[in-house]
């Protein structure tokens, strides 16, 4: 047993999530060790085309607050030129119109998104995009790096099997082996251990659809015509040469029950299609299904749950990536000022009071994608109606909003409309941006009119908060604005700054009473 080490935190799990958490906190310092099941981290399954992810506008942004986004950009170039290769076979998705993403395959457009709507009331030009797609182990080789790079300690072929709680910390057993940390962070999936000896309450709707994604070959790969397609007996989609993804409705009977076969994925594929297919050969081949399941609460008094572990849902429009870098990035300075000893009563407890709302919406969004996707006349028909509405200015609005996560709000109390959302990329006096001040993990307060006040406020918390003073190339009527280390805006003032209300809210996240 390693009885000499006491880690701040150990985090289960070494995916996306895990490794991004680790990064989190060590900006903070904190000691952090890393256990992970996989004795590498490289997977078939996370190559392409089954790896590739889509990054909602607050993901990018999360990187992009952290120095990570030009690394989590460049694609390496084996990668990037299948992806052109699969870009140029994929001729059912090149438009003369620029795509924003789908629901249940219903495809949104940027040219009826109206970037003048509430949404984007409050949205500055900024260096990262909305939205952009990136391999699932290139982004896992970028954290890794990075988190390793900044003294995070990662063990692979060590997954958590139990683990003991007491007051003051937690006993993690891996194996033969036991660690010691503060706190203990489940980040090791939809199966999570943690969560399961932890003793969570996790609950939902099983599965109505088993759903294959395979990489095959074809002894006639012009039998199947390129695209997505609705049938009586499912869904399927085709890109040359043999990429093919598939939603049999037979409640989930086939997901990790048995051997996947080839005999076995041409005989749903011939099902759904309606085609007399063969195939010759089998590359790859995974099982999902549309599983939504939550945790009640994401704390267990030193134990928490970030990523899958937390919530659970089928891969449609591929918001669980995105899911759980919320979480990470939610989580990490809270629980790096709770290990520190100086966070505001409760500020913990806020974690699953912002983020499980999150959770339960988008396990709602896949429960309502999958409804579009059953195979009756009815679903069909509602599915027209859905392509109607998306064409419309408001309708495309709306999904671009929630798929690229611009609508979201923490419910922070009254206050500035601005308050709980995600803060602008203010363009400041001397050419900096707002997103490059947060790399070290600190909070904000900006003073665009640099007043002795707040510069007296912002001392008294100079080491969790860096006070910024001078205009903004469009402070949006501002006066002063707190930010949060994940870039949430607590407060902001307009005209007159109300003194005693930006310190209630630098109390509430930064000081607790010591102000």
């Amino acid at each position: 047993m390693h009885d000499a080490t006491l880690y701040d935190v150990v985090i289960a799990g070494a995916g996306p999530v895990g490794l991004f958490l680790a990064c989190e906190l060590r900006l903070a310092r904190l000691s952090v060790l890393v256990l992970e099941q996989a004795a590498t981290p490289h997977s078939p399954l996370k190559q392409l085309p089954f790896g590739m992810r889509g990054l909602s506008s607050l993901s990018i942004e999360a990187f992009y607050r952290r120095g990570l986004l030009v690394d989590i950009a460049a694609q390496p170039r084996a990668h990037a030129a299948q992806s052109q290769r699969n870009a140029s076979a994929a001729h059912w998705m090149q438009h003369v119109r620029r795509p924003g993403g789908h629901f249940a395959g219903i495809q949104f457009f940027h040219d009826k998104i109206d970037v003048h709507g509430a949404q984007w009331q409050y949205r500055l030009p900024s260096p990262p995009e909305t939205h952009m797609a990136s391999d699932m182990a290139h982004i896992e080789s970028v954290l890794a790096q990075r988190a390793t790079a900044m003294g995070a300690e990662v063990r692979r072929g060590t997954g958590v099997t139990g683990f003991e709680q007491a007051d003051e910390g937690v006993t993690i057993y891996a194996g033969s082996e036991a660690f010691r940390a503060r706190w203990l962070v489940g980040c090791d999936g939809g199966r999570s251990t943690v969560r399961k000896t932890a003793g969570f309450e996790f609950i939902g709707t099983e599965p109505e659809f088993t759903g294959y994604s395979a990489e095959v070959e074809l002894a006639q790969p012009h039998a199947l015509v390129p695209g997505r397609y609705y049938t009586p007996t499912g869904m399927f989609t085709y890109q040359p040469p043999g990429t093919i993804a598939m939603v049999d409705f037979d409640g989930g009977a086939f997901h990790r029950t048995q051997p996947i076969t080839l005999e076995h994925v041409q005989a749903v594929l011939r099902r759904i299609s309606g085609a007399d297919v063969t195939i010759t050969a089998l590359k790859l081949v995974t099982t999902w299904t549309d599983r939504a399941f939550q945790a009640t609460t994401y704390r267990n008094r030193r134990v928490l749950l970030a990523g899958d572990a937390a919530h659970t849902h089928s891969p449609l429009g591929g918001q669980g990536l995105n899911l759980g870098m919320g979480d990470a990035m939610n989580l990490g300075w809270k629980l790096a000022a709770t290990v520190r000893g100086d966070a505001p009563d409760g500020l913990l407890d806020t974690y699953t009071h912002e983020r499980h709302p999150v959770g339960a919406q988008i396990l709602d969004w896949s429960r309502a994608q999958v409804a579009l996707m059953r195979p009756t006349p009815g679903t069909r028909a509602l599915g027209a109606i859905i392509r109607d509405l998306i064409e419309t200015p408001d309708g495309a609005t709306y999904f671009a909003g929630r798929i690229w996560g611009l609508s979201l709000r923490y419910d922070l109390g009254d206050g500035h409309p601005l308050v709980g959302r995600s803060a602008p990329d203010f363009e400041l006096a001397d050419g900096s941006r707002l997103g490059e001040h947060l790399r070290t993990g600190k909070g904000l307060l900006l003073d665009f009119n640099a007043g002795a006040p707040l510069k007296a406020l912002a001392r008294r918390l100079s080491d969790r908060v860096a006070y910024i003073a001078g205009d903004a190339t469009d402070n949006l009527g501002l006066r002063a604005v707190l930010v949060r280390p994940d870039g949430i805006v607590a407060w902001a003032g307009e005209d007159a700054v109300d003194e005693d209300a930006l310190a209630q809210a630098a109390m509430r996240w930064f000081a607790g009473r010591w102000l």
